[in-house]
């Protein structure tokens, strides 16, 4: 295998790309000057070392020896809520709506319909500690599921659900999930502004 063919292949791997796309990458990368593509190389190479993950939520944070997000060490950050979204470009679309002032968690993917080795998927185990460290110490009043409104992110609800379901009955906890103004089969990540205030108002 040639390295445009070895090229084409990793762009594959980037999720929504296909091959006709990731060809385009690899000659859109042959017409930049060499500076453009080393200087490239070199992020990718970094972008590891320089980020680091949010032990409380999961989040990808600017900062190797970060330990937690802006929004999490923030004191004013309404504890008694946790929203659970499955990545990182679901949050920054919850946050840049500006009508959720809770805590978040990060699941890392939805679970697939057929399987027998969810945890490999998601942070379900995470996501458990989490709860109960936050019933225990935070009081901890409401779950809120935001996933997209598809079959996997349907199926992934159910399963949170049944998954958290001795302890917010223990707790007193209310699970929720977004309400109406999403449409089914859209992405959470290309949702607007409204469309989310609307979600999060309707939520039962």
């Amino acid at each position: 295998m040639n390295i445009i063919d070895t090229l084409i292949e990793y762009f594959k791997e980037f999720p929504g790309i296909g091959e006709r796309q990731a060809r385009r990458f690899v000659y859109f990368l042959l017409h930049k000057n060499p500076t453009y593509v080393r200087n490239l190389g070199e992020s990718i190479l970094k972008i590891k070392d320089s980020i680091s993950i949010c032990e409380s939520c999961f989040l990808y944070i600017h900062g190797e020896n970060k330990k937690l997000c802006k929004v999490c060490a923030n004191e004013n950050t309404d504890r008694t809520s946790l929203l659970i979204v499955e990545k990182d470009a679901d949050y920054e679309t919850i946050k840049r709506s500006k009508n959720y002032n809770g805590m978040y968690f990060i699941l890392g993917g939805l679970v697939p319909i057929v399987t027998k080795e969810t945890p490999n998927y998601v942070r379900i185990n995470e996501l458990k500690k989490a709860v109960e460290y936050r019933a225990k110490n935070e009081n901890l009043k409401e779950i809120i599921i935001a996933l997209s409104i598809n079959p996997q992110g349907e199926h992934t609800d159910l399963y949170i659900r049944e998954i958290l379901s001795k302890i917010a009955s223990s707790h007193n906890i209310n699970i929720v999930s977004l309400g109406r103004g999403l449409s089914t089969g859209v992405e959470l990540e290309y949702s607007d502004s409204e469309t989310i205030k609307n979600a999060l108002e309707n939520r039962s």
